[in-house]
């Protein structure tokens, strides 16, 4: 391991900015201290005390040893091991704590509509992500309608600077009997509109496990598409498992949202970890994972917390939120919540917008309070909503981009200029 040694000369007083992983300090008594470079922040040192002072906390050093050779590397056991999928893990590791990355939804999946008029219509800046959903994968190739093949569209956003997000509303056939028309009709994600049974998707034999593997396959060949052109991208599936599941006092309706999630969390654990060996089985290596907590859906004297639905530290890289609606004081309690439960993960903001269930539209709480109350996501992805009313056509308003695109937060906020990895 290279390393480099700065003595501590007299008469001087120096900053620097420490961009390694671990910085080991030599106490005056002899003793050394391992610091990790992301509590490090500024160095600085006073000839008058004859202390260093590395993240406000002061030492009386004797010297300090900086790991060079492997500055500014992250890695995870996780995450993919293209080189395109190291660089995106690290850019997020040391962006974490310091800034939060902005990133919208597609509009139907498949382009970078919204980001678009995000950048034209309101603010003159580019989210730094575009975020595009396979829920249409299931309809027949030749549709006329969209055509996953065709991975012009990440390549385009890519080409500009910009990071793909990758999610999956896994959509099944109503019955074993009903082919997907090319319209997207004859399917659903929903448990109580089909007779897809999660845990049949593990046996073989069964439709449900045909189709299961089928339709992975089909999302494996596209992904393999953007991997073999040097993309890679945050990969979110089977999110919101749990529903009202974990519901402290259960009735008819303390079911969970989606058909991965309703024979319980022992199938879905097994579910993710088959789609997780599956992908790595077939060669795909670009991609970060991300796994959606409901974390007491957000009342936690109602619901117990979705912890047994964690598919595990070795199976994802991130822990995702989605949140509707939430203050800026509810968002950070919801990330502190996260990131006291998962501290060896990454937590972000994994869908936000107004909350379309409340009468009165209660918006989402403007991104920068909530990053200045605490909550300090990794990253943000605003949902679309046609029907909103406004320019973006997202689910929060123009007002509430502009908020988080302007100049004077681009410290905080990244948009697309600034993405550098």
């Amino acid at each position: 391991m290279k390393k480099r040694h700065l003595a501590l000369l007299s008469a001087i007083v120096m900053t620097v900015t420490m961009m390694a992983q671990t910085i080991t300090v030599t106490q005056a008594d002899g003793t050394t201290k391992q610091i990790s470079a992301a509590d490090a922040g500024n160095m600085t040192y006073s000839q008058t005390d004859g202390t260093l002072t590395i993240g406000g906390q002061p030492y009386v050093v004797a010297n300090i040893d900086v790991d060079t050779e492997n500055a500014n590397i992250a890695t995870s056991s996780v995450a993919g091991t293209t080189d395109a999928a190291k660089r995106l893990y690290r850019y997020f590791r040391n962006n974490y704590g310091k800034r939060i990355i902005s990133s919208v939804m597609a509009d139907v999946a498949w382009n970078h509509s919204l980001a678009e008029k995000i950048k034209k219509n309101i603010t003159g800046k580019w989210p730094a992500m575009n975020c595009y959903d396979f829920i249409h994968i299931c309809v027949p190739d030749g549709n006329g309608w969209i055509d996953y093949s065709d991975i012009t569209p990440v390549t385009e956003w890519v080409d500009k600077g910009g990071i793909v997000q990758l999610m999956w509303h896994f959509n099944v056939p109503v019955d074993a009997d009903t082919t997907p028309g090319t319209n997207g009709s004859g399917v659903t994600c929903s448990p109580d509109k089909t007779t897809f049974k999660a845990s049949n998707a593990l046996v073989d034999g069964t439709w449900e496990n045909r189709y299961f593997y089928a339709q992975m396959d089909r999302v494996i060949a596209v992904i393999l598409k953007l991997q073999e052109a040097g993309i890679a991208a945050t990969w979110r599936p089977f999110h919101e498992a749990a529903g009202n599941a974990t519901a402290k006092q259960q009735a008819n309706w303390t079911k969970a949202w989606f058909w991965w999630g309703y024979d319980g969390a022992e199938t879905y654990k097994k579910l993710w970890i088959a789609m997780f060996d599956y992908f790595k089985q077939k060669g795909v290596n670009n991609l970060i994972w991300i796994w959606t907590t409901q974390n007491y859906n957000g009342n936690s004297a109602n619901y117990n917390q979705d912890t047994d639905w964690y598919p595990g530290d070795a199976y994802c890289d991130m822990v995702a939120r989605d949140l509707y609606g939430y203050t800026a004081a509810q968002n950070a309690q919801e990330f502190t919540e996260i990131q006291a439960t998962y501290p060896n993960k990454m937590v972000v903001l994994g869908e936000c917008g107004w909350d379309s269930n409340d009468k009165t539209g209660k918006p989402q709480g403007d991104i920068v309070e909530c990053w200045n109350a605490g909550a300090k996501w990794g990253h943000f992805m605003v949902w679309y909503d046609g029907s909103a009313g406004n320019k973006s056509g997202t689910m929060v308003s123009d007002a509430w981009w502009t908020s988080a695109m302007k100049k004077e937060n681009t410290g905080i906020v990244v948009n697309r200029s600034l993405v550098k990895y």
